[in-house]
Parts: C-alpha cells; structure tokens; sequence
C-alpha cells in the first residue's frame, strides 16, 4: 500500500529528472550531430541527421583553429587555480572551524559577502591592475581572479568537512609533540579529501567553461583559454555552422568525460558537505 501511495510522487520526480537530463543531452547531441554534416545541410535543417558523417571534421578543425594551445592553456590555468584554491581554502577553513583567528567571525561574514557580490562590478578595476602590472594576455591574471572568486565558497564547504574531524584526534597529536603543519598535513587534509575532490572538480569544470574573464583578460591567441578561442573563431567560420560546431564538439568533449567519470564522487562530496557540521 506505501508503495502505490508513493508511486505518483516517485513518477512525478522521475518525470522532472528526465525532463532535466533530456534538457542537457539534447544540445550535446545535436551540436555532436550538426558538426558531421555539411554546412548546407546543418542550414537546411538544423534537426536533421548526418547521411554520410565526415568524421575528418575534427582533425581539420582542430589543426585550422590551433585548439591544442587553447585547451593547453585552459588546462594549465585550471589546475593552477585548483591548487591555489584548495590550498588556502584548507587552511581557512580549518582555522576558522577552529575558531584560532582573532576575529574569525569578521572573517567568515566577509568571505560569505563576497560570495554574493557579481564579478562583473569589478571588471573595470582589474582591468586597469592587471594593465598596470602588465599582465594582459598573462595566465597568471586570471588564476589569481579565479582563485579569489572560488575560495569564499570552497573555503565554507571544506568548513563543514573540517567540523566533522574529532579534535581528540588533533589533541592526541600534539600531545605527541605534532606541529600545527603536521596535524594538518597528516590528520585533517587526509579526513577532508573527499572535500578537497568536489572543490577541485567544481573549480576545475568552471574555469574550463569560463568565458567574460579569460576574454577580457587574454586577449591574443596565444594566450586564450578554449572558450576565449571559440569566440575569436566565430568570426572565422561564422557563416560555417558545421566547422564552428565541430570546434564547440572538441571543446567541450574534456569536461563532459571527466563529469561522467567523476560523477559519483562529484555527488557523493556534495551530499556529505550539505549533512556536516
């Protein structure tokens, strides 16, 4: 009888998660299909399927548009901002969990404003720093935006996984003469990996599909990030839909694999943050 009073409520929800899945998959799809077809036939009609799929699309593509240095570029400025993130937020957040800052409640009210303040009220301002510190075009402008974005919010996530570490284990340990620096590299780093996991996946996968900051701040095509570069060529094969969706098919290909091979750590990290502390 529970079973058959649920039933609707468990059809409804399975209803919506479809309808969200197939609002994800859909454009994958049909930016996959239209990027093996001609250009006349994407024109044609948009909805159709490839009759004789031109795989070589790719390779063509990939050597006209020099995606191998943009992705390069997207790669290396995400894992920089990875580690700068994961690093500082760690430590933040073990010490205010600690309540050892003077002040930490100052602290925390700060970094939780700044979670709540657009970035594009700063554009102008950074950009006139960055022009002054010469590092236009410079990867190093947008780990350092990137990283002050991301750590308020990782910075309260990996809180509530630090909450959730005893501190008879942190006493124990300096009982027996551990360091601040040990207890943290050997007790509480080790007990919030999992956090660490999902801030560096979210991180990661947003700085990969950032695009108002790597387009103001790396401007030449040398320097741009994979979605600066799908807006440099968009003038290039703007009247060429199949060759611009074959370019947006490589550039998004990383992310949707590492999404499906990371997912269930993805979720798994998410749902431990929001029950803790």
């Amino acid at each position: 009888m529970e079973l058959g009073k649920n039933l609707p409520a468990r059809l409804f929800v399975y209803a919506l998660l479809g309808a969200a899945a197939f609002s994800v998959a859909f454009p994958l799809a049909l930016m996959v299909l239209n990027s093996l077809r001609s250009n006349f036939d994407v024109l044609l009609s948009p909805l159709g399927w490839p009759s004789e799929p031109d795989w070589s699309v790719f390779a063509r593509v990939w050597s006209e548009a020099q995606l191998g240095r943009a992705m390069a570029n997207s790669l290396m400025i995400a894992i920089g901002t990875v580690l700068i993130v994961c690093t500082i937020s760690s430590m933040a957040a073990w010490a205010i969990a600690r309540k050892d800052v003077p002040g930490w409640m100052v602290i925390s009210l700060y970094f939780l404003a700044t979670t709540t303040i657009p970035i594009q009220m700063f554009m102008f301002p950074l950009y006139f720093l960055m022009a002054q510190l010469s590092l236009i075009n410079n990867p190093i402008a947008v780990i350092v935006i990137y990283s002050a974005i991301f750590t308020p919010f990782s910075l309260f996530l990996l809180r509530t996984y630090v909450l959730d570490v005893p501190m008879e284990l942190e006493e124990a340990a300096r009982i027996d003469g551990a360091s601040d620096l040990r207890v943290f590299t050997s007790i509480i780093l080790p007990l919030i990996s999992p956090g660490l996991l999902t801030v560096a996946l979210i991180v990661c996968l947003n700085v990969w599909n950032e695009f108002l900051i790597s387009i103001t701040f790396l401007q030449n095509a040398e320097s741009a990030t994979a979605t600066a570069r799908f807006y440099q060529l968009t003038g290039r094969y703007g009247n060429n839909l199949a060759d611009l969706m074959a370019v947006a098919t490589i550039i998004a290909l990383p992310t949707v694999v590492f999404f499906v091979l990371v997912q269930r750590r993805f979720i798994e990290g998410i749902s431990a943050g929001a029950v803790k502390g």
